[in-house]
């Protein structure tokens, strides 16, 4: 069967041994939550959902509604190839519901998918490419590296690349299909990239990406992290996002006589990312750290600008090829990996759906080297920053229409409460910096 319905599962199961099922699903910071059942419920799940209790879970339902249904996507069913083939393991996302069978507002897979259907309803399909980047550390606690190797370099005895090639391997036996792996930029950081596909799997697959890195790494006695900036001095990890809008297979982006091969519909999406990209950066960076990545200097992208081969601007447009039409994208440089993909994608297809629909105007691209221009230079090009701190971008976001109505009230509140916290906490923090430098002489 090409099609996995409830009957290819059932199959699936029988034929393959499977004997407990993960139902899997994402609170609204993007960690992965799970609970497993026996072959002996699937079908009981398939048909109904199975019941669990929403309390506990970051930005869901408080207790006096806690009562959630996790209900199994069939098209995502994959058998966990890390598991035993013997009495196997499978896994299936789920969409949460209320018990009367409504989709939860708390739900971010529920967002993602209302804004997927916003965009359909223009004409629209949502196909996305991010490319995550993260680091082996010899453990969870010293972000000790495994090598010194810079961007694309093969290292003697590169270990990171026997845990890049067993990872992509098990990539593409959970049925995600991988463009590149290969060495970054900073020493032991590395990068895989996977296949365009529509947002929604995607956003899927790279949830089933950071765990599967990380299983790699703890297979082998290392740990494997996301965390923007986890190394003073160094690169940052980014998440850059490949997107586009197709109208049935023909890229909507694409125009043959534009001078940048992009048409008006593009421009227009650019425009709406880099109008919203302040109120919409704390979805995207989400993190106290995450900021301490956006800097000067450190190749992540701190000025609202776009260009063609400029990598120091936040938007990028690929170089066309020839023929290949359905190629032609935008990359929107600042995402971490760290991120909510379902809120992502979310909030950046918002902002260009909404730069869309008000023909927001783009202005010329910047192709000069932004770091070296002076503040007076940038004024006057009209080029401003992003939000310097989680403080700033939070209440950017605190006061957008555009992120309010593209998560839900339900979780744009339950983010906005959560960020506040995390800050207090930061600031709140006596840092060992602090102690180093002040204690002696203060």
């Amino acid at each position: 069967m090409d099609k996995k319905d409830k009957e290819y599962v059932l199959k699936e199961v029988e034929e393959n041994d499977v004997k407990f099922i993960r139902l899997w699903f994402t609170d609204i910071l993007g960690f992965l939550k799970s609970f497993a059942i026996t072959v002996d419920e699937l079908e009981t799940a398939l048909d109904d959902g199975m019941g669990f209790d929403g309390s506990s879970i970051e930005g869901f339902a408080r207790i006096h509604e806690s009562d959630m249904i996790a209900m199994p996507d069939t098209t995502t069913f994959q058998i966990i190839p890390w598991r035993p083939e013997e009495h196997g393991v499978a896994r299936m996302f789920c969409d949460v519901l209320e018990p009367n069978g409504k989709p939860y507002d708390g739900c971010p897979r529920w967002a993602l998918k209302r804004n997927m259907e916003r965009a359909k309803k223009k004409g629209y399909d949502f196909y996305v490419g991010p490319e995550l980047e993260f680091f082996y550390f010899k453990d969870s606690y010293n972000p000790e590296g495994l090598d010194m190797g810079g961007y694309f370099d093969l290292t003697p005895l590169d270990v990171a690349s026997d845990l890049r090639r067993e990872t992509v391997l098990m990539l593409e036996d959970m049925g995600i299909k991988v463009e590149y792996s290969h060495h970054e930029v900073a020493p032991s950081q590395h990068e895989i990239d996977l296949r365009y596909t529509n947002a929604l799997a995607m956003a899927d697959n790279a949830m089933t990406y950071r765990l599967i890195v990380k299983e790699i790494a703890m297979k082998h006695e290392l740990y494997a992290s996301f965390m923007p900036k986890p190394i003073y001095g160094e690169n940052g990890s980014g998440m850059h996002v490949h997107q586009s809008l197709f109208k049935g297979n023909k890229n909507a982006f694409f125009d043959a006589d534009d001078e940048y091969y992009l048409s008006d519909t593009a421009k227009h999406y650019i425009a709406g990312i880099l109008r919203y990209i302040p109120e919409i950066t704390s979805v995207l960076n989400q993190w106290v750290n995450s900021y301490k990545r956006l800097v000067p200097g450190y190749e992540a992208p701190v000025y609202i600008s776009w260009a063609k081969k400029n990598r120091s601007a936040l938007v990028r447009v690929p170089e066309y090829k020839p023929g290949k039409e359905k190629s032609t994208r935008i990359e929107v440089r600042s995402p971490d990996p760290a991120c909510n993909p379902y809120l992502a994608f979310s909030v950046m297809l918002a902002a260009g759906l909404e730069g869309i629909e008000r023909k927001l105007e783009l202005r010329d691209p910047i192709e000069e080297d932004i770091y070296e221009m002076t503040g007076s230079e940038r004024k006057k090009r009209g080029i401003t920053t992003l939000p310097s701190n989680l403080f700033e971008a939070t209440e950017l976001t605190e006061g957008s229409g555009l992120v309010k109505r593209a998560l839900g009230e339900h979780i744009f509140e339950k983010f906005i409460d959560n960020k506040k916290l995390e800050w207090d906490g930061y600031r709140l923090h006596v840092s060992q910096y602090e102690l180093d430098k002040y204690l002696p002489i203060l």
